[in-house]
């Protein structure tokens, strides 16, 4: 986090947390909800300033409940997740993974495919998926041991056995070096993702909250 919001939270310890201000889409847009009406799944408004896209995404954070917040100065601004805490988009020119908020992936320890066909990560930094955009080149890429790709695998496999493959990428250029080692592959529904990789979709307002403050 910015060091002056780690300052601001010693100067000013109490402020109250808001909720319903802030969501983050499953395309990887972060989403104001002046009318704080985020947890009932309003759409919000589009963040176009890049300069508080860029504070967002460096005091963004998770509690050990599974919440994740944006840390604005000293107060807490809970945020809904429209598909994951992360969304993992391709760089075909760097050969990286990196996330909505410009973290690049360094290990991948399980993919997860879903009954609506889509495709989460646990990662070092936690439950990501991949924006759809990007879905096929990254499916093209991901291969199991007998060289496979992902796409062929889910046409050929009966899908009780795809949690029994792990899957890498194919990569012999190298330069996904840093996500070689295979992970293994499990299926779930879309509807248990959030228990299942341990974050919270729609964090609960209470009774009272208060507005966040400006973004600086």
């Amino acid at each position: 986090m910015d060091q002056s919001v780690l300052e601001a939270q010693i100067r000013w310890p109490d402020v109250p947390a808001a909720y319903g201000w802030l969501s983050l889409s499953a395309r990887g847009e972060w989403r104001l909800h002046p009318l704080g009406d985020a947890e009932q799944g309003a759409a919000g408004q589009g963040i176009s300033n890049i300069q508080i896209l860029g504070f967002i995404g460096r005091n963004y954070s998770a509690e050990p409940s599974g919440a994740w917040f944006f840390q604005n100065g000293p107060q807490r601004v809970y945020v809904r997740l429209d598909a994951a805490p992360f969304i993992l988009r391709v760089d075909p020119t760097l050969g990286t993974l990196s996330t909505h908020n410009g973290l690049t992936i360094q290990e991948i320890t399980a993919w997860w495919l879903t009954d609506s066909g889509q495709l989460y990560a646990q990662t070092e930094l936690g439950a990501a998926r991949v924006d759809d955009r990007d879905l096929s080149v990254l499916a093209d890429t991901l291969s199991t041991l007998d060289s496979r790709n992902l796409l062929t695998v889910i046409e050929q496999t009966d899908p009780l056995l795809l949690s029994q493959l792990n899957l890498s990428l194919h990569d012999p250029k190298q330069v996904f070096a840093a996500l070689k080692k295979a992970a293994p592959l499990r299926v779930a529904e879309q509807q248990d993702l959030p228990k299942t990789l341990h974050f919270i979709a729609n964090p609960s307002m209470p009774l009272t909250h208060l507005a966040p403050l400006p973004l600086k």
